[in-house]
């Protein structure tokens, strides 16, 4: 292993100059990619309805085509799913990303190409072997295996030809056979369709393996540490894979699980973390220096980016920008057009640009997820940042949360109601949500200035919530593992009611 360990870092170490030379020459290697999707596209369906022979230029491709929602493009995916081919994108496309999203309940199916999955998904999982590489040059991670916490995959009812599922089984049922030796548990077990069982089973198989990283949802990966702790009668992780160096994590904020995984489950100043930017729709992003909170956005992947100021949004036709147009620091919707078909497509995401030389990013939260019931725009970014600073003032340790607004009433005023699910409680509930009332303040000058002197928004209201909770509720929601996760924030109060009605119910 020793052997097998030093030739993959060295491999690795090559591809760093393909991504310095990005790095410097972001614009370049931007345009690279919109000609050569434009090209590839010339004759598929889409790209003869809008003419792509006759697109010379970003310019006019933006013109001409429009900005797309999942519901706009979904009547060619709905024909792809039937089995036609050649509609958004030249090559066969047998496999489908599912993702339910997190304000949306109806799931989504995101066409996955042979050059997707190439160019883009396994790329980004390389890249981000290659750039902790690069980060640990000493590194022993591959001398043991990598944990995956995937999700399910099921044949296409519409066409039996082709599947869909969460886009980590589409990636793990893909994978070329050497990459199955490096990784565990097994793909009878990782792909498992019912997760409580699956959960019980990666549990029983990988506690006696040599684990050295970790790629997963922080969420599951909790629950799958806990049980493994639970049967190894261990207090923490590393007594279990004491050569465990890795965790590499995406699809939610992981600030307010740190000094969970940093005091309790990984107590290790040498434990690294990598945030990762891989969605159904492709991979975007990876954390390219370690202990920082952006990452570098990915550019040669098969992707062309453009970026809608929030103030733009609702514009029936908004103004998208390139990557030579943004600004540090303010808040963009993400559009992309891809390897597999999704053009000027509005990922839901919005994203905070932190550098520009080179390019990174960080999430800042959802187009559709948010708290704006009275004007205080309060964002996922805001959320996490108040709810771990209370957290670290209140010696607490965060599970899970969702929060929604209160409604004012003819004798009530307005506020925000926070469903909190605690690993460990606060010393002070009430000195808790009063940091992280403070801390919003100072953050978010609209919700400030709705607090003032409690004229529209009053203190939020702090629930804390018995262990099992969110696990419960998703489970009862059926949306347990994969990629589904809990809404952070809702502008209405559909999650919180069930959540709390749920609580209620048990008590």
């Amino acid at each position: 292993m020793e052997l097998f360990n030093s030739i993959l870092t060295w491999i690795m170490k090559k591809r760093i100059s393909q991504i310095e030379l990005f790095m410097m020459y972001p614009h370049d290697t931007q345009q690279e990619q919109f000609v050569n999707l434009i090209n590839q596209a010339r004759d598929t369906e889409w790209g003869q309805k809008y003419d792509y022979d006759s697109i010379h230029s970003i310019e006019d491709f933006q013109q001409r085509v429009p900005v797309s929602s999942y519901e706009d493009l979904y009547p060619y995916i709905e024909r792809l799913m039937r089995g036609e081919q050649n509609l958004l994108w030249p090559s066969e496309i047998t496999w489908f990303a599912k993702s339910s999203g997190t304000t949306n309940a109806r799931s989504k199916f995101i066409p996955v190409s042979q050059e997707a999955l190439e160019a883009c998904h396994f790329k980004g999982g390389k890249d981000m072997m290659t750039i902790f590489v690069n980060n640990k040059p000493d590194t022993k991670v591959f001398m043991g295996k990598g944990l995956s916490i995937g999700g399910s995959y099921q044949t296409n009812e519409r066409n039996p030809e082709s599947f869909y599922g969460d886009v980590s089984a589409v990636i793990m049922k893909n994978l070329p056979i050497w990459a199955q030796f490096i990784r565990t548990p097994g793909l009878d077990i990782a792909l498992m369709n019912e997760w409580e069982e699956k959960i019980e089973r990666m549990a029983q198989v990988t506690m006696d393996e040599n684990v050295t990283s970790i790629l997963g949802v922080p969420t599951w990966t909790i629950v799958l540490i806990r049980r493994i702790l639970e049967l190894k009668g261990k207090k923490n992780i590393l007594e279990v894979w004491p050569n465990l160096e890795l965790f590499a994590h995406g699809a939610v904020a992981f600030d307010p699980y740190r000094d969970l995984f940093n005091k309790e489950l990984v107590p290790s100043p040498s434990m690294s973390y990598l945030e990762l930017y891989n969605a159904s729709e492709g991979f975007f992003g990876i954390q390219d220096r370690l202990g920082t909170n952006d990452m570098l956005l990915m550019l040669d992947y098969g992707v062309f980016y453009e970026f809608i100021p929030l103030e733009e949004i609702e514009n029936p036709y908004p103004k998208a920008l390139t990557l030579s147009q943004v600004e540090l620091n303010k808040n963009y919707a993400m559009v992309i057009s891809t390897n597999a078909g999704l053009w000027r497509y509005l990922i839901g995401d919005t994203v905070k640009f932190t550098t520009v030389n080179p390019y990174r990013i960080r999430i800042t939260g959802r187009v559709k997820h948010f708290i704006n019931a009275f004007g205080e725009e309060v964002i996922i970014e805001n959320a996490e940042a108040a709810i771990t600073k209370a957290s670290e003032a209140t010696d607490a340790l965060i599970r899970n949360f969702t929060a929604a607004p209160v409604y004012m009433t003819e004798t009530g005023k307005g506020g925000h109601e926070w469903a909190i699910e605690f690993e460990k409680e606060p010393e002070d509930l009430e000195k808790f949500t009063k940091i992280l009332d403070d801390t919003l303040r100072s953050i978010n000058s609209d919700y400030d200035a709705k607090r003032y002197q409690d004229m529209a928004l009053q203190m939020p209201i702090v629930h804390s919530l018995p262990s099992g909770t969110f696990y419960n509720w998703m489970k009862k929601r059926g949306k347990l593992g994969g990629q589904h996760k809990v809404p952070r924030l809702s502008n209405n109060r559909e999650y919180i009611e069930e959540v709390l009605e749920m609580v209620n119910e048990i008590a």
